[in-house]
């Protein structure tokens, strides 16, 4: 499968990471292990920060202003489905190498992760809310000496999270919010989980994420158990039952279905006016090939999207050898997010 659009060049990744799937587990288990001896940036001065986010919950986050007085804007990103901020590193590196360019840096642990679910029982809405929380963040940041203008990023549920922000910051109709960068979004829940669960290594996948989930919600109900049901925790035994049982209710969706549709970004892909950047592989093992032709359909009407889709990468993968940092112009192999930079300078260059 080409790239597209046209205008961006091929990405080829080593040999051995030509396969989707090799090249995912390579990234989370091998850099995953050493990726601080492979940046020589270091740890931008973080301070923390609790913001306002919509509905008054409080969002947990580590904010860097710009280290020089002229500042091309702020980054605010997140993660994806779990974690936390003091362990998700792909998303730390990101914060690196925005801040040694220039940017103010702040990153968030959303609803339900890390100190912000300790601050609140919360549960995640898969960007119906969270995209408020970008928006409500990117307000209060220029009095904390983040200049705008303000780009949303994430990564695969996080990239879910930044395009629901960037379709709120429209209809607030925010002038400091510029756009968004997203790598590997998840953009249909529902037909990604049923493709998911069709292979053993897939359901292995959904098994190491669902536990990651009880954990998540365990940690929630540490912190606030009268605002959980301990059994409604046990009964979640997969990522479908998670949202079953503790998210959909308290959103008020009669089913899960009902919730992942809802909370598609295919709602309002074709509805944003502010430029959008989306990487997106075409190997990426965790999401439906089938979702692939619907993003080029609704990219190819909407001039504000830019769709850069390649053959290879895997779900946040994108590393890359000395020989293709050569043919990039990149200091590094954090391929993704050089490109994410590198598009951010171009649509400053031109106004």
């Amino acid at each position: 499968m080409p790239d597209s659009p046209p205008d961006f060049p091929p990405y080829y990744p080593p040999l051995l990471l030509r396969s989707g799937l090799v090249h995912t587990l390579y990234t989370a288990l091998i850099h995953g292990r050493n990726w601080q001896t492979l940046t020589s940036i270091t740890q931008p001065p973080y301070r923390e920060h609790i913001f306002q986010g919509a509905q008054n919950v409080p969002i947990a986050a580590w904010i860097a202003a710009p280290k020089a007085p002229i500042s091309p804007g702020t980054v605010i990103a997140t993660y994806g489905i779990t974690g936390e901020l003091t362990n998700q590193w792909y998303l730390q590196i990101f914060g690196r190498k925005a801040w040694d360019q220039g940017y103010g840096v702040i990153l968030f642990d959303w609803r339900g992760h890390g100190k912000t679910g300790q601050l609140s029982p919360t549960l995640t809405s898969d960007g119906l809310d969270e995209g408020g929380d970008f928006v409500a963040i990117a307000e209060q940041a220029a009095g904390l000496g983040c200049p705008p203008p303000y780009w949303f990023v994430g990564y695969s549920l996080g990239g879910q999270l930044a395009l629901w922000g960037s379709y709120r910051g429209e209809i607030r109709d925010n002038p400091d919010i510029a756009g968004a960068a997203v790598i590997c979004p998840s953009l249909d829940s529902l037909r990604s989980l049923k493709y998911l669960v069709k292979t053993p290594w897939g359901r292995a996948v959904e098994r190491a994420i669902t536990k990651q989930l009880k954990i998540l919600a365990d940690n929630l109900y540490t912190h606030h158990p009268q605002a959980l049901d301990l059994g409604a925790i046990q009964r979640a035994n997969s990522i479908w039952e998670f949202d079953q049982e503790l998210v959909i209710p308290r959103l008020g969706f009669n089913s899960v279905p009902e919730y992942y549709q809802a909370s598609s970004p295919f709602r309002f892909l074709d509805q944003l006016q502010r430029p959008v950047y989306i990487l997106y592989a075409a190997d990426d093992p965790l999401f439906d090939p089938s979702i692939i032709p619907d993003l080029q359909q609704v990219c190819h009407h909407n001039p504000a999207l830019h769709l850069h889709l390649t053959q290879y990468g895997g779900h946040v993968g994108y590393l890359s050898d000395h020989r293709e940092q050569k043919r990039w112009g990149d200091l590094d192999g954090w391929w993704a997010w050089n490109r994410v930079l590198a598009w951010f300078s171009q649509q400053l260059s031109q106004g």
